[in-house]
């Protein structure tokens, strides 16, 4: 598939330089969409990196009720000119938990409303006005920018992108000019059932390749000035434009493993086909409509502003048809995409594995759009944390040969503390290697590849969460070294070195089951202090009685030298379990942002407790 691929891109390559050769009017339109699109790459950075942690904040003010949710959409897509982005950071942002899934509905009809922004200053700058001039100071100060301060730069980053839109424009209306006939579809008449449906794939598909709408319709509005298009074909592309958005969309929500993301890429499909099949029912009263509105401001011979109408008429059509059914499409979202039933044990297959080695576990949350933002990235973070502490629960349990459902009994079975460990079962380092090492990395790239600026608590609360996993991981390491020494002594016969390994056992699933309890308890924080200080005390009580008891057992002669020296060293390991698990609780507990993210946790992934 790799090859194929290689092979794919390498024919396009030489196709794209082999029709440059032949045709300099494709070469200018080609490079004008590349200018254009990679303008609006500068200005959706460049506005991230200005916004850094306070996306959120504004995101918070401005998803209070259903109308501002609605604004929220419009401008954001009015500064970002891109409402495929927005309605990817709004799936982000509910996958998080930053905002309900009301209010991303709300904000996908105004990202819509907002889209159509852009066409009405295309359409009003009109093909007769060159941009060039005001995008020439403009790469000048953009440039200067840069050599001022991160905050200068991001600014200079936005400057550089309304510059490289100006001149994408420009170049894309020269590109179509010197096509002429060359690429003049007015042949193809749209006025059937079939023609409409032919320009309204062409946008879908045109839509597709760019991810951007806004490209889209950019080339409409040149090729509608240039005489290579006509009006009724323009309208049908519009369409296909609107449909063709919410494939972007739909791909990267059904990526993740979060429902809310999923179901909100589910809301912007329904909401955009379902426009997009309204306006082609109604594509003739609404062209007549247009023409009716547009000849009382003498736009009647303008097809540039016509185009701007009716995209703005039929989403707006759109957002009146579904605004009074928010709460109707979200109970459908979730009857058609409940939650998953989460199981009650991660890990389940054997250690030795006779036919295929299974697969890797690899984390949960962490979608690359999460990295839009600095809030839903720490939220994805958090989310991680608590599966990778569940996991490493598990391991550790197996570690001792019990079955995980003892973490959840205040008093352990007794006669499986005694047991032998059973043939065939769990090996400590085979389930590191499958389901804690996969998750570790996943989560470190995904910390390293975090770009945004961020405030200083952000910063203290990156470098806690990487303590705290690496705490995880030492504790399921200590876990494959104290496993050795268990299972050969389980193995044997009743001896004062077996009891000793019992006690070990038992006190150890003990601390896990305290932990466990402590991490998901909704106490007050001077009580819950209280009890991880008694949960201190115990462990270090039972640690020095145990070491008492083992000389005493030395005296008495019923340990030797060998005996005494593997259970030193694995109460040893028995302490650094502990200790290293209640580190992370203690990291959740002293960084302000883990309390502040509580509650977009899941119940049952939290070993960190954030508050």
């Amino acid at each position: 598939m790799k090859y194929l691929r290689g092979v794919m891109l390498a024919l396009v390559v030489v196709g794209l330089i082999a029709s440059f050769w032949f045709s300099r009017g494709w070469l200018q339109l080609c490079a004008g969409l590349a200018i254009f699109l990679f303008g609006m790459q500068c200005l959706e950075e460049g506005l991230r990196q200005l916004a850094g942690s306070k996306l959120e904040q504004i995101l918070g003010r401005s998803t209070a009720t259903a109308f501002k949710s609605l604004l929220f959409g419009v401008g954001g897509t009015l500064l970002l000119q891109s409402s495929t982005l927005v309605s990817l950071l709004t799936i982000a942002f509910i996958s998080a938990g930053l905002i309900q899934l009301a209010g991303g509905i709300a904000i996908l009809f105004g990202a819509n409303l907002g889209a159509t922004s852009g066409i009405w200053l295309l359409a009003m700058a009109g093909q007769n006005l060159s941009l060039s001039p005001l995008a020439l100071p403009l790469l000048v100060f953009g440039v200067l920018a840069g050599f001022f301060g991160s905050r200068s730069k991001a600014a200079g980053r936005i400057v550089l992108g309304i510059a490289f839109i100006f001149l994408g424009i420009d170049q894309i209306k020269e590109g179509f000019a010197s096509f002429g006939d060359g690429l003049d579809m007015t042949q193809l008449h749209a006025d059937g059932i079939l023609g409409a449906l032919l320009f309204i794939g062409i946008g879908m598909a045109i839509t597709v390749v760019l991810q951007s709408s806004h490209a889209t319709l950019m080339l409409t509005l040149a090729a509608l000035a240039a005489g290579q298009l006509e009006l009724a074909q323009s309208l049908a592309i519009a369409i296909g434009s609107n449909v063709g958005s919410s494939v972007t969309t739909a791909f990267v929500g059904s990526l993740g493993g979060n429902r809310s993301g999923q179901r909100l890429a589910l809301a912007h499909v329904v909401f955009n086909l379902v426009t997009g099949v309204l306006a082609f029912v109604l594509l003739e009263p609404m062209t007549w409509l247009v023409h009716a509105l547009a000849a009382p401001f003498g736009l009647g011979d303008n097809s540039l502003m016509q185009l701007a109408m009716f995209h703005t008429l039929f989403n707006a059509m759109g957002v009146m048809l579904f605004w009074p059914l928010q709460r109707q499409l979200a109970q459908k979202l979730i009857q058609w995409l409940p939650e998953r039933v989460e199981p009650q044990v991660l890990i389940t297959e054997l250690a030795p594995v006779l036919a295929s080695e299974p697969k890797r576990t690899r984390a949960r949350y962490l979608n690359d759009r999460a990295l839009d933002s600095v809030e839903s990235a720490s939220v994805a973070v958090v989310q991680e944390l608590g599966h990778l502490g569940r996991l490493s629960l598990e391991v550790i349990c197996h570690a001792l040969y019990l079955p995980v459902d003892q973490l959840a009994r205040a008093r352990a079975d007794d006669r499986l503390l005694h047991d032998k460990p059973a043939q065939g079962g769990f090996d400590a380092e085979h389930l590191y290697q499958f389901h804690i090492k996969g998750v570790y990395g996943d989560l470190l790239s995904f910390m390293g590849r975090m770009e945004l600026p961020m405030d200083e608590a952000h910063q203290q609360f990156w470098v806690s969460c990487q303590l705290a996993a690496l705490q995880l991981v030492d504790a399921v390491k200590d876990a494959k070294h104290l496993q050795k020494n268990l299972g050969h002594y389980l193995d044997e016969p009743d001896s004062a070195a077996r009891s000793a390994y019992v006690e070990l056992r038992r006190h150890l699933l003990s601390m896990l089951h305290e932990l466990r309890d402590l991490a998901r308890a909704d106490l007050p924080e001077q009580t819950w202090r209280s009890r991880l200080a008694w949960l201190d005390e115990q462990a270090a009580n039972f640690d020095a009685k145990f070491r008492q008891r083992l000389f005493a057992e030395v005296r008495n002669g019923r340990l030797d030298g060998l005996q005494t020296s593997s259970l030193m060293n694995d109460v040893g390991y028995v302490s650094r379990i502990f200790q290293s698990l209640r580190n992370v609780l203690m990291l959740g507990d002293e960084q302000a942002l883990f309390r502040e993210l509580r509650r977009f946790g899941d119940e049952d992934e939290r070993l960190i407790r954030p508050s």
